[in-house]
């Protein structure tokens, strides 16, 4: 698929499409007319990046990982610091963290739907959609 196709299909920009390529986090063949062509897999790999950048990692430490991601898992780091480790055990601490508060979060407003649905005259009007 083309750029503009990969764009879409992930809702991320041809210019981070661009740089994820710079950064070596995708890849992309070359057509003969010099137009970048993706492989389909490359839609859950964008998508797997974000979603790392959404949890505030670096693209240094993504490239690093991305391997650990694929399927079959191929985990095999012989250039992993301890520094690395330290980092990678950091964010998922704090990536933790985000997500206990998202899930309370979520559920607070559940509870708050809850009651204003339960309480609600009947008669009153229906919110548009």
């Amino acid at each position: 698929m083309r750029i503009g196709e990969l764009s879409e299909r992930t809702g991320t920009s041809h210019r981070l499409l661009r740089y994820y390529e710079e950064q070596g986090l995708i890849v992309a063949d070359r057509c003969a007319n010099g137009y970048r062509a993706y492989d389909p897999s490359s839609v859950d790999r964008v998508r797997q990046i974000r979603g790392l950048l959404d949890a505030g990692l670096p693209t240094r430490l993504i490239k690093q990982i991305l391997p650990c991601l694929d399927t079959p898992r191929a985990i095999h780091f012989p250039d992993a610091t301890p520094e690395m480790l330290a980092t990678l055990e950091r964010e998922r601490d704090r990536m933790t963290e985000r997500i206990e508060t998202l899930l309370r979060n979520r559920d607070a407003i559940g509870e708050y739907l809850d009651v204003v649905r339960a309480t609600r005259r009947p008669d009153a009007a229906a919110p548009a959609p």
